[in-house]
């Protein structure tokens, strides 16, 4: 067994406006892929945990899901908020969503929801995506030929899919927009609102507002949509909790919509800057199922999740105790030199594509067939109708520790109706 390796690199992780500089984030994870590939970090104002940066490491660690557990600690947050967490748990106004739970009650929380995202689901949900995709285009069109990409279209776009999904009128789209942006940019100036755990709370009571009245609607007037698949399920005989259930809307309608957008948003970045992969694509529309693939291996919305140590163990050859967590490094993993040829080539025709933006094993992201949709339904309508395009700015990326991407987009186009 090895001794632990701290190396200072590993403390990219806690700072979240290293993901917002792309350049200063990747030679760090090249560094320690290559020379501390499980390091341990000890920074403050988060607890110690072990950065895990290889993809094959991640791969065997979410594959065993009884050694690793997402419980207590799922994702990466400062100790204040994440002893915040528990006390609102303990009071039954905290977030436990799919990503808190372990099996088997995962299991069965997951399966609530799975026949909504089956292929068949999807193919009956075919149309509806390429009619919403070409909306948004001629959405572009009708404000060209400048706009703000992501703030006009990218954020829009996969809003109305999911809140569709759920039922939820047009006129709160907006209001789950923002909602969405403070909940998960609360490291980013422009997004967080307050900057402290008690001073980002009222955006949890908002949630908890709007849902608990979505659900006494929807438990007293059933419908055919999500919401009330979810208001009115049970679990071994057994309605669900209001924790339960208002986590289960947060989860479906904020991660439903943030991820998909944030991969469209840096999807098109992506096709900008590499030009001729863009060309490529227009010239053999085939490719686009391996291009939205890369895409989202290139943009990789979901930057780490964590796990627990149910038991004492060890990841290659470094001993850790159970209770100790470890940081799963998506964005390091999908750059991983050992699986992926010229991993910081952007290729539409990347075959095998074996990223794991999506996750991997029983957390397997659930509504990823939604989201593979959704983004070859938008570039589909897009690539072909697209004569020219420019970025007339820089493109501006989102602080976070967490979820996130290209915030801003400024672009110059000329598109045929």
């Amino acid at each position: 067994m090895s001794a632990p390796i701290i190396d200072q690199a590993a403390r990219v992780f806690t700072d979240p406006s290293a993901y917002a500089d792309e350049p200063r984030l990747h030679a760090a994870l090249t560094h320690l892929r290559a020379n501390a590939p499980v390091s341990l970090v000890d920074h403050r104002p988060y607890r110690p945990f072990w950065a895990i940066t290889r993809h094959a490491d991640i791969m065997d660690i979410e594959r065993d899901n009884e050694l690793w557990i997402n419980e207590p600690r799922p994702v990466l947050a400062p100790a204040d908020a994440d002893d915040l967490q528990r006390s609102l748990l303990d009071s039954g106004m905290g977030l436990r969503t799919l990503i808190h739970m372990d099996d088997p009650h995962h299991h069965k929380m997951r399966a609530i929801v799975s026949d909504w995202f089956r292929p068949k689901a999807m193919r009956a949900m075919k149309a509806r995506i390429d009619e919403l995709a070409k909306r948004y285009v001629d959405e572009m069109l009708r404000i060209g030929p400048e706009c703000d990409f992501v703030q006009d279209i990218a954020l829009n776009y996969p809003l109305y899919v999911i809140m569709s999904l759920l039922g939820l009128p047009e006129s709160d789209f907006p209001r789950m927009l923002r909602l969405t942006q403070e909940l998960f940019g609360g490291d980013d100036d422009e997004y967080r609102r307050g900057i402290t755990p008690e001073e980002q709370l009222p955006v949890l009571l908002d949630f908890f507002a709007y849902f608990n009245a979505l659900t006494a609607d929807r438990r007293e007037n059933p419908t055919e949509d999500l919401a009330s698949t979810i208001a009115n399920a049970r679990i071994d005989g057994e309605p669900l909790s209001d924790l339960d259930t208002v986590s289960y809307y947060v989860i479906i309608a904020t991660a439903g919509h943030d991820t998909t957008s944030a991969a469209i948003g840096g999807g098109l970045r992506a096709l900008i800057e590499h030009p001729d992969q863009r060309e490529r694509l227009r010239a053999d529309l085939q490719l686009m199922p391996t291009a939205v693939e890369e895409i989202i291996r290139w943009v990789t919305p979901v930057k780490e999740f964590m796990r627990t140590a149910t038991a004492d163990t060890e990841v290659r050859g470094v001993p850790i105790t159970k209770g100790e967590s470890v940081y799963l490094s998506y964005v390091s993993a999908n750059h991983d030199e050992e699986v992926f040829d010229n991993p910081f080539a952007f290729d539409v025709g990347r075959d095998p594509n074996k990223h794991l933006s999506f996750g991997y094993g029983v957390h397997f992201c659930v509504a990823s067939a939604l989201a593979r949709m959704e983004i070859d339904s938008f570039f589909r309508e897009l690539i072909p109708r697209l004569d020219a395009i420019e970025l007339t700015g820089e493109p501006q990326l989102i602080s976070t520790t967490f979820v996130g991407g290209v915030k801003h987009l400024p672009i110059r186009y000329r598109l045929r109706a």
